[in-house]
């Protein structure tokens, strides 16, 4: 798969929100090996890095032949994502479409700030 690159965040005084809305989003089922596609929403608040979007486009087009469950790929995306730009809080939402007759929804996040002060990842849903 392709590497994700960040940028210099060029406010990093100021605490704002970054949203990627990906329609094309597409892995393989592992279990019926027939293709599962998904709208991924990304929405992340950066810290010293922001996302390159070509990088973001090759990187998410990279699992089109990946044999995948959707929730571990929606969780995949957030892992490395976190790992490339390491944001202040950032949530990964992957609407997969309908096959026999259920809709999949995937939602994964992470914060530096729990609730409770401490850091560490938020839990995810399915």
């Amino acid at each position: 798969m392709s590497d994700l690159t960040c940028v210099e965040n060029t406010h990093p005084d100021r605490e704002y929100t970054i949203e990627f809305a990906f329609s094309e989003f597409t892995c393989i089922n592992p279990d019926t090996d027939v293709p599962d596609f998904a709208n991924l929403t990304i929405r992340y608040v950066p810290d010293m890095r922001c996302l390159d979007t070509v990088s973001l486009k090759q990187y998410l087009n990279g699992y089109r032949e990946q044999a995948v469950l959707a929730q571990t790929a929606v969780n995949r995306v957030l892992d490395d994502l976190i790992g490339a730009c390491a944001p202040r809080s950032i949530t990964v939402i992957g609407v997969f479409r309908v096959r026999g007759g259920i809709q999949t929804t995937v939602t994964a996040q992470f914060s530096m700030r729990c609730e409770d002060g401490a850091s560490g990842r938020a839990s995810g849903s399915v």
